[in-house]
């Protein structure tokens, strides 16, 4: 494979990588059965913007860092590709921690919608919980980011740089009078063609 389409599908799937984290976010994660006697409310649903409200900010900061090695050079795209690999497991360790405590990751919601607080309150308000695959597949997402950040620090040195029009060029006739209007724009660099 050419270090071109390398380039270029590496970007692709981060773009891509990124939008599902952020798919994941909006999708309903848990549904919670609350003891009946506290509230009018037996069953809520939790999205992903409220168990792991993180994961926002990650799938943007991706976006980012997708734009940033698109016109980065060698030691920059190693510095993503690390930095890529931090995303991917920030967004495991969001996901794991609310698989590991729906309740919890749960609180404000239950609180909104019962008046109770306190997670000791919390957890005996809570008698069943069910899991849905989003959660899942935001850990599963996430380990799929570290890989992409870990193909970036590999491959990176051997994608093509960015093109010219990122780089700051000055041009400069070889001779004087060879081009007036270069040699007025000289002026901006302190040189008075007329002195010539």
């Amino acid at each position: 494979m050419s270090p071109r389409r390398l380039k270029n599908l590496t970007l692709v799937a981060g773009i891509l990588l990124a939008g599902l984290v952020l798919l994941t976010w909006t999708g309903t994660w848990f549904q919670l059965v609350l003891d009946g006697s506290s509230s009018s409310h037996s069953t809520i649903s939790v999205p992903g913007s409220t168990a792991a409200p993180g994961l926002i900010a990650l799938a943007l900061a991706g976006l980012a860092l997708v734009g940033a090695l698109a016109i980065g050079g060698p030691i920059v795209r190693a510095v993503l590709g690390v930095v890529e690999v931090l995303l991917g497991f920030t967004v495991v360790f969001s996901a794991i921690v609310a698989l590991q405590n729906p309740a919890q990751a749960s609180e404000t919601l239950i609180t909104g919608a019962t008046g109770i607080s306190g997670s000791a309150a919390i957890a005996k308000l809570v008698t069943a919980v069910t899991v849905m695959p989003w959660p899942w597949l935001a850990a599963v997402v996430g380990v799929l980011v570290m890989a992409l950040g870990v193909v970036i620090v590999v491959t990176g040195r051997r994608w093509p740089g960015s093109s010219n029009k990122y780089q700051a060029v000055r041009l400069e006739s070889r001779q004087p009078g060879e081009n007036p209007a270069a040699d007025w724009d000289t002026l901006s660099g302190g040189d008075d063609p007329t002195s010539r």
